[in-house]
């Protein structure tokens, strides 16, 4: 005796409840990482770059900007480097290693040279509300935080918000 096939789109009320309820996890999961993270006003950062400048925050207020929240032992966020690398070409990035000790040999080991201030106690990560690597915070021209995302961030979802933000 034959077995019947059932056509693919007969099942697609169980394709989608499975679609929805990934989708709530991952909302979910990612609104729980984001729960402390501050809104309104960003906070001013100061400090000692990796280079040796000091980060003048007024500097920072032409244009839009992309502050990056990573450390080295961080799986995903040896993902996003190449991103953020491409991305500090042509918009203002300040990446803060946050929790992170060797970050001069990482840097250097991976041929790495974008702005970044060296985070080790994570106190700059903590006055941003910040408790998961990596996550990317999008400051408008006026200082106000525009967008934040923890976890992996793709490279034209970013360049998309910044390019936004300039027009």
């Amino acid at each position: 005796m034959l077995k019947k096939i059932k056509p693919f789109y007969r099942g697609w009320r169980k394709y989608l409840i499975e679609g929805l309820a990934i989708i709530i996890v991952i909302t979910l999961v990612r609104q729980y990482q984001q729960r402390d993270v501050v809104s309104g006003l960003a906070p001013p950062i100061q400090g000692v770059m990796l280079d040796n400048t000091r980060i003048n925050w007024q500097d920072y207020r032409s244009k839009p900007l992309l502050i990056h929240f990573w450390a080295s032992w961080c799986p995903v966020c040896r993902l996003e480097e190449s991103s953020i690398a491409s991305i500090a070409k042509d918009y203002q990035l300040l990446s803060i290693a946050s929790w992170s000790d060797d970050t001069v040999s990482y840097m250097q080991q991976r041929g790495l040279d974008f702005p970044t201030l060296n985070d080790i106690d994570g106190k700059w990560a903590k006055r941003y509300g910040i408790s998961a690597v990596p996550t990317s915070v999008i400051v408008n021209p006026a200082g106000q935080i525009y967008f934040v995302e923890s976890g992996f961030s793709s490279e034209w979802g970013l360049r998309l918000r910044l390019w936004w933000l300039q027009i």
